[in-house]
C-alpha cells in the first residue's frame, strides 16, 4: 500500500505543476489580460480603412481601350490570357520590391502605396499617352488573414471583398473548439519583430463596445487554449508510464496485501 500511496502522491504533484506555458504561443508582457480598449477615432479610421499595395502584392489588372465610333472594346491587358499565374496559384502581377509592375506599352509603373482605386485612375492616366479611351480595373489578390489556435479549421483565409471582421474569420474557420478561450483572442498586426497586440473578449456585449473586430491584411489571429486543456494534455501524456508502472506493481501490491492480512 506504501507503493500506491507513493504513486498516488507523485501525480499529484506533478498535476499541480501542469499548465499551458510551453503550449500557448505569443507569451510576453505585451499580451495583455484585458481587453484592448480602441478609442472612437481609432475606430473610425479602421472602418474607413482601404489596403494599399505593397511589394510582393499580386494584383490583378485589365485595360482595355475604347475604339473609335463603332464604340468597340479591345482588352489591352489581362493577366489570365497573359499567363500570369503563380507557381502557387496566385493570380495577378507580382508587384516588385521597388513597387512596380511592367506593363504593355507604358512598361515599369510603380504602384505602391496606392488603394485599388487610385492604382486604377493612375493606370488610365499613363494609357492616356498611348490610347484614345483606355479603362483600367485593379485587384489585390493576396490579402489574407492567419487563423491559428483552438480552431475547427486553422489556417489561411484570403479576404476576398476588401474587408473581414473576426467574427466572419472565425465562423470560416469553422467556429472555436470546445477548448477556446473566448475571452481572450489574441491578434497580431504588422512587424512581427514588433508587432501590435490586440486581446478581444467575444463574451460580453460591454467588451465589445470598447474594443474593434475588423480585421487587416496578415493578420494573425490566436485563439487561446483554456486553462483545463493542460489538465487534459498532462492526462494524456502522463496516463501511459502510469498505467504501465502500475501494471508492474499490482504482483507485489497483492502479495503485501495478502501479508498484511496474514
Amino acid at each position: 500500500m506504501k507503493l500506491v500511496n507513493i504513486l498516488l502522491m507523485a501525480l499529484l504533484v506533478l498535476s499541480s505543476g501542469c499548465s499551458l506555458k510551453e503550449y500557448r504561443l505569443f507569451q510576453g508582457d505585451e499580451v495583455s489580460e484585458d481587453p484592448t480598449v480602441v478609442s472612437d477615432e481609432e475606430y473610425a479610421e479602421e472602418v474607413t480603412f482601404e489596403y494599399k499595395i505593397q511589394p510582393n502584392d499580386r494584383v490583378q489588372i485589365q485595360v482595355f481601350n475604347q475604339m473609335g465610333s463603332s464604340q468597340q472594346i479591345s482588352s489591352i491587358v489581362d493577366q489570365t490570357s497573359a499567363g500570369q499565374t503563380s507557381s502557387e496559384g496566385g493570380t495577378g502581377f507580382l508587384v516588385t520590391r521597388r513597387g512596380t509592375v511592367r506593363l504593355p506599352l507604358i512598361g515599369s509603373v510603380k504602384l505602391v502605396g496606392l488603394t485599388e482605386d487610385q492604382a486604377s485612375k493612375h493606370l488610365i492616366e499613363e494609357y492616356k499617352t498611348y490610347l484614345r479611351n483606355p479603362y483600367a480595373v485593379v485587384e489585390i489578390k493576396n490579402q489574407r488573414v492567419i487563423m491559428i489556435g483552438e480552431v475547427n479549421s486553422p489556417g489561411v483565409i484570403p479576404i476576398t471583398n476588401g474587408t473581414m471582421n473576426l467574427v466572419e474569420a472565425i465562423a470560416r474557420s469553422g467556429d472555436m473548439t470546445d477548448w477556446a478561450m473566448r475571452t481572450h483572442i489574441v491578434i497580431l498586426r504588422g512587424d512581427l519583430r514588433k508587432p501590435e497586440v490586440r486581446v478581444v473578449d467575444l463574451t460580453q456585449l460591454s467588451a465589445l463596445n470598447m474594443s474593434s473586430l475588423y480585421l487587416r491584411d496578415r493578420d494573425i489571429v490566436y485563439v487561446q487554449p483554456r486553462a483545463a486543456k493542460g489538465m487534459q494534455l498532462f492526462t494524456q501524456e502522463v496516463t501511459p508510464p502510469f498505467t504501465l508502472i502500475g501494471t508492474l506493481l499490482t504482483p507485489f501490491v497483492l502479495i503485501d496485501t495478502l501479508k498484511s492480512g496474514n
